[in-house]
């Protein structure tokens, strides 16, 4: 048997479809937003998956009490031993205790569901003693210690408990998310942890492509939108998080967010830094709309990752043959394949299926990228 500490984050996630940026410090204005849990389902969409595997009958898990573990670990019908009592309302003081009972029964690995934060808050006890291995469910994940979803997660475990694994160093990194929330885009390094070895699994760290501007490439890209929008007045654009839409705007001279959506109309901006309920509703009021977005560099990821607020629903009422990628040649040259994370396992599949996708990277310049699951 191998001993499995596993650990959710409750809040993780919850911030993103209403537009906070992130769930720390701000669950109180989250729920008051609307904003509903994300990790319980991300867990049970793990374990679901591992438990076809005939691997899982080989793991003994330990972990926490309520929502921190144990209900999730009932709710898929998996037998846990609680090492921890957290307390209610949960907090970080919560997971590093956890973590420290969990090196005392000596666990070989620790699965967690939740986004930097959590993922910080780990590292900094476990630190490099144990592997830490993350089903992503928050809304930023920058660092290279999480599985690209959580099926993916599921299998990884596997081959650890079949040996079939390396441990390798990751990065832990983070976002400062009150500078976040202000439009800066402030990532730091925080910790090196061990994680399982594998390529096309785990997610790579974010690469800065931000601070590396490819001008006449990002002025190729703008001129491309640009010349779309005049030829399609009445069509509602709706520009995604990133430096190369940052760019668009400011050569449109409306402002908007560095971080967030912004709605633009006969190119001027009709809202900024929208939620996912101010998106539908101006979905509702528009017939045609066409979503543009920026895929992070290196991981790939177009959907899922620091952009919640474009929720599968926003996506299907669009359409994916309105969803117009852009991205510079040399981030291109960085990211080997697209990918989503939707929430969606249908919708992501519908993406898989398509195999390439047509990405802007200069004026009328488009390049085909494969696109993974």
């Amino acid at each position: 048997m191998h001993r499995v500490g596993f650990l959710v984050n409750p809040i993780a996630g919850m911030g993103g479809r209403v537009g906070l940026k992130g769930t720390d410090g701000v669950v109180d204005e989250a729920l008051n937003r609307g904003a509903t849990p994300v990790a319980p389902s991300k867990a049970q969409e793990m374990l679901t998956a591992l438990r076809a595997r005939p691997q899982a009958n080989e793991i003994e898990w330990v972990t926490s009490s309520g929502s921190m573990g144990e209900d999730c670990l009932r709710a898929a019908g998996v037998a846990g031993v609680v090492a921890h009592r957290s307390a209610s309302p949960t907090t970080a003081k919560d997971t590093e205790n956890a973590c420290r009972e969990f090196l005392a029964r000596g666990v070989e690995i620790v699965v967690f569901v939740g986004g930097d934060g959590t993922a910080r808050d780990i590292a900094s006890v476990i630190g490099t003693k144990l592997p830490i291995l993350g089903v992503p469910s928050g809304v930023k994940m920058h660092s290279a210690v999480f599985g690209l979803h959580p099926a993916s997660v599921a299998a990884i475990l596997a081959d650890f408990v079949d040996g079939n694994t390396a441990t390798v160093e990751a990065e832990v990194l983070d976002l400062d998310e009150d500078r976040y929330r202000q439009g800066e885009w402030v990532v730091r390094l925080f910790a090196t942890a061990h994680t399982l070895h594998e390529p096309t699994l785990i997610q790579t760290g974010k690469m800065m492509f931000e601070e590396l501007p490819d001008q006449d490439a990002r002025d190729g890209i703008a001129e491309h939108l640009i010349e779309e929008m005049d030829e399609s007045p009445v069509t509602l654009y709706l520009l995604g998080p990133g430096g190369t839409l940052r760019h668009v705007k400011e050569r449109l001279g409306i402002g908007g967010t560095l971080l967030g959506v912004d709605a633009v109309l006969g190119k001027h901006i009709v809202a900024s830094d929208l939620d996912e309920g101010g998106i539908l509703r101006l979905l509702d009021a528009h017939s045609a709309a066409k979503l543009v977005l920026s895929p992070i560099g290196a991981q790939g990821f177009l959907l899922g990752r620091g952009n919640l607020e474009v929720s599968p629903e926003v996506v299907r009422r669009i359409g994916l043959k309105n969803v117009i990628v852009v991205a510079t040649p040399d981030k291109l040259r960085h990211t080997p394949a697209l990918r989503v994370d939707t929430g969606d396992p249908a919708l992501d599949r519908e993406f898989a299926e398509k195999e390439y996708l047509f990405v802007v990277q200069g004026y009328r310049e488009t390049r085909v990228q494969p696109i993974q699951p």
